[in-house]
């Protein structure tokens, strides 16, 4: 019997578009680095090499000191003593990238539902920003981090999506098993995996991310209203649909 849901946060419990939330994260941070010598496109590509290295983790660290060992591989490592100007922009001008992001009711409207049915909660969101910026997005999603028992940020954490491993790291940190947990999330590639560990899984489509064009027929799938009809009546075999 499902106790613990893992919710993934961007695209499911905090709606966009994946390319608009990017181009808005980007375009602040270049403006906020360029007073103090950060060429943009040199940049952003250091910054996407250091998330492709989070990636690739394999546990040895955390995603944090990936992040900038690749970084600053890229841009020298004397943009250690800048740290404080990123930790500042997540604080200050990342909190206008909320423009990119839109908003459901519904999704503070299920966790509260769940919530209160007696289920855990803990947020599964790819651990490649740091907690400020986690703990920011959780709110534009209308919840507080402390809505969650746990939740996942690059401090925290050594593995990133898709890797199996993140999931099994969440198990353990949770003190549960796979088949206790169920994953909510809207990207049928990172978080659909969930399933290859034993974890139930359900696929939340108002934001659908299928890259590959994969097979979604056989998932539990639909929007919030399903996900809450599902975890009444149709978690023991049921579809969702």
């Amino acid at each position: 019997m499902i106790k613990i849901i893992l919710f993934d946060l961007d695209g499911t419990l905090l709606p966009m578009d994946q390319d608009a939330f990017t181009k808005a994260y980007f375009k602040r941070l270049a403006a906020k680095l360029a007073p103090h010598g950060y060429e943009p496109q040199k940049l952003i590509d250091a910054v996407w090499a250091g998330t492709a290295a989070m990636v690739k983790n394999d546990g040895g660290c955390t995603n944090e000191e990936v992040f900038w060992k690749r970084f600053t591989e890229i841009m020298g490592a004397g943009t250690l003593r800048d740290k404080p100007i990123f930790d500042e922009y997540y604080r200050v001008e990342f909190q206008n990238v909320k423009e990119a992001c839109g908003f459901t009711p519904q999704a503070k409207s299920a966790v509260k539902q769940l919530r209160e049915a007696g289920y855990r909660l803990a947020l599964a969101t790819n651990p490649i920003f740091p907690a400020v910026a986690t703990q920011s997005r959780i709110r534009w999603a209308g919840l507080e981090p402390e809505d969650f028992e746990l939740y996942t940020t690059y401090e925290n954490t050594c593995y990133c999506k898709p890797n199996p491993s993140y999931y099994k790291d969440i198990l353990t940190r949770l003190r549960c098993e796979a088949d206790e947990c169920l994953m909510v999330g809207n990207d049928v590639e990172e978080d659909m995996v969930a399933q290859s560990v034993g974890m139930r899984v359900f696929l939340l489509t108002d934001c659908l991310i299928n890259k590959r064009d994969k097979d979604i027929s056989a998932f539990p799938q639909g929007g919030f209203s399903d996900l809450c009809r599902y975890m009444e009546h149709g978690q023991n075999g049921g579809t969702g649909n």
